[in-house]
Parts: structure tokens; C-alpha cells; sequence
């Protein structure tokens, strides 16, 4: 934002017939800004998706679920799949709605409406995505563990063994606990850093008195 302030500060050392072309400048230059950033939380979010899709097709999932010869278990998570993905597209349309909305509007007040519907927007995509890796954590690791045969005599042993059965729970919610940690810490820093951006230039547009 030092452009912004230094043409703030030019902005207070010119007379008044040069105001309203100082607010200009300054409304511009906070546009052009916000175009930026809601491009690239679109453009993040496109990334984020292909990246997903790819690491998914070179995995063994299918297999492993193909070995374990339920294939209600098969229909579940491909329901599971198909529904994040539907929710994920719709998310990826709102962000290139937004994006539209404040790269044509002209309107002070439209835009900053605009930057807080995207702000909320990626909010929500965001805590979706973490709640959805919860969920898929905790079910793929109880798929695993009641349904896979390699699993069978860790069962069984775990049935006799209370102690040894808490102390896997406690693992288990742990490790979904660092991987809530892991994702959260790197959508803070991907779209945290943005939304910051753009709330700041939420802030500058208010002080601006059109």
C-alpha cells in the first residue's frame, strides 16, 4: 500500500480544486487492486483443485478399496467425491462471479459490498474445505481399520487390549488434529494474505468521502 499512501499524502498538500482528482486516483488505484487479489484467490483455488485431482489419480485408493471387496464402500466415497467436487465447482464460480462484479462495477459502495461478499466467500470455502478433511480423515481411517484384511489381526489384538485401543483413538484424533493444523496454517497463508490485502483496501475506501 505505499502507493496508496504516498498519493494520500499528495492528496492533503493539494488544494481543494485538485480533490476530486486525487479521489479518483485513489479509488482507481484501490480497484486495481482488488481486481488483483480476487483474481489470484480465483486462480489459487483453480491450482488447488487440479492439484487435488492429479494427486488423486496417481494414487492407490481405488485399489485399496477395490481390495477390501465392499463395494457399498466404493459407492459411498465416490458420492463422498463427487459431492466435494460439486461444492468445491460452485465455490470456483462464486470467486469468478466476484471477481466480474468488482473488476465492472464503477460504484464505490457496490465495490466495497463486494470485497466483504468475497471475503465471506472464501471464509466459507475455506472451513469447508478443513471440515471436509476432517470428516474424510476420520472415515477413511475407519474404512481402513474395520474393512481392510491386512488390518485383521491389529483388530483383533486392539480387542483385547483396552489400553492399547484409547492409546489408538488418541493417535488417531491427534494426527487429524496436526492435519487440521497443517491446512489451516497454509489457507491462512494463501488466502489469509489476501483477504488481509483486501480488507485493507475495504478500510482506505471508507475513508474516501464520495
Amino acid at each position: 500500500m505505499k502507493e496508496l499512501d504516498l498519493l494520500k499524502k499528495d492528496w492533503k498538500k493539494n488544494s481543494d480544486s485538485f480533490e476530486q482528482i486525487s479521489e479518483k486516483e485513489i479509488y482507481k488505484m484501490i480497484h486495481k487492486k482488488s481486481s488483483s487479489i480476487v483474481k489470484w484467490i480465483l486462480i489459487i483455488s483453480i491450482l488447488e483443485v487440479l492439484f487435488w485431482t492429479i494427486s488423486n489419480y496417481f494414487s492407490n485408493v481405488d485399489a485399496d478399496l477395490k481390495k477390501m471387496n465392499h463395494p457399498e464402500i466404493i459407492l459411498v466415497m465416490d458420492i463422498l467425491l463427487y459431492f466435494n467436487y460439486i461444492v468445491i465447482f460452485v465455490f470456483i464460480y462464486f470467486f469468478y462471479k466476484n471477481y466480474k462484479t468488482i473488476t465492472t462495477t464503477v460504484s464505490t459502495k457496490l465495490l466495497m459490498r463486494s470485497i466483504l461478499k468475497t471475503r465471506k466467500t472464501v471464509q466459507y470455502y475455506v472451513w469447508y474445505n478443513l471440515g471436509m478433511l476432517v470428516v474424510s480423515s476420520i472415515l477413511s481411517f475407519f474404512i481402513g481399520y474395520v474393512y481392510n484384511p491386512d488390518m485383521a489381526i491389529i483388530r483383533e489384538k486392539l480387542a483385547l487390549n483396552g489400553k492399547a485401543m484409547l492409546f489408538s483413538i488418541g493417535a488417531l484424533v491427534l494426527l487429524v488434529l496436526v492435519l487440521f493444523g497443517i491446512f489451516w496454517g497454509i489457507y491462512r497463508l494463501l488466502y489469509g494474505t489476501l483477504l488481509r490485502r483486501l480488507y485493507a483496501n475495504y478500510k482506505e475506501l471508507k475513508k474516501i468521502d464520495f
